[in-house]
């Protein structure tokens, strides 16, 4: 009994009562998911978890040498066809991304390019913007980031449910594409600029709960590029659209 445990990955003390499982194998995540299960389940996220990691790290390092050394922001502010291509560049790389997300070592590849192009175009936005600005917007996603993050797990452990949130937030999130094409044509005022980063803000805090209970449940353990890029997306977008709100809140 105890070999085919320790096969499985944890050991077991019995008590007469209960049997203790091995800390490393984490807390149970939900609900009904069995103990294999729950140790491969911890693994995947600690894994997406790096990932991202890997990924903020490098969007601050390519943002901080588009801010801090002025010829490159200087040429991207003055081109603009050269600033349009770079917005369109990570789409160029995202659908390579997700085609091979599963063929190593092109999937790191891919995304290390798809990461370091959009973080040209948040470096961009950040040198036209007051440094103070940009602090408390980092501080501020931040703070939101981690008790979102929090709450999906514990509440994802309590056995709630927000698959219901999906059709919600993709649709509000299509309108959201659309008022801000639609400002191409006509601009909105500071007003009600920083009420479009407020509600942006609303969406992305929703999709961060809604994509780490994903990641939590759903999920598959090949999927751990796309978790990242998804969970990626949500912060860098909800640090856009604070960062919008508080701008136009100083202006």
């Amino acid at each position: 009994m105890r070999g085919e445990q320790e096969m499985h990955g944890y050991t077991a003390v019995s008590t007469g009562k209960r049997e203790d499982y091995d800390v490393e194998s984490g807390e149970t995540l939900y609900p009904g998911l069995s103990v294999g299960e729950n140790q491969l389940r911890w693994g995947f996220i600690r894994k997406v978890y790096g990932i991202l990691s890997a990924q903020i790290v490098l969007t601050t390092i390519v943002s901080s040498i588009t801010v801090f050394y002025t010829p490159i922001n200087a040429l991207l502010r003055g081109s603009p066809g050269l600033l349009f291509f770079v917005l369109f560049l990570p789409f160029i790389f995202l659908f390579p991304l997700l085609k091979y997300q599963q063929k190593h070592p092109h999937n790191y590849v891919l995304l290390g390019l798809f990461t370091a192009s959009i973080s040209l175009t948040v470096g961009v936005t950040c040198a036209n913007t007051d440094g103070k600005i940009v602090l408390e917007a980092l501080i501020l996603t931040s703070a939101v980031v981690s008790s979102l993050t929090g709450y999906a797990f514990w509440a994802s452990k309590k056995g709630k449910d927000f698959s219901y949130l999906g059709p919600f937030l993709f649709t509000c999130l299509f309108t959201l594409i659309l008022v801000g094409m639609m400002q191409m044509f006509f601009p909105l005022g500071s007003t009600a600029n920083a009420i479009y980063g407020g509600v942006g803000a609303i969406i992305f805090s929703g999709f961060v709960v809604y994509d780490t209970e994903n990641l939590i449940k759903r999920f598959t353990y090949d999927e751990y590029i796309g978790a990242s890029v998804t969970l990626y997306l949500d912060i860098l977008n909800l640090f856009l659209a604070i960062l919008r709100v508080l701008r136009q809140g100083n202006n």
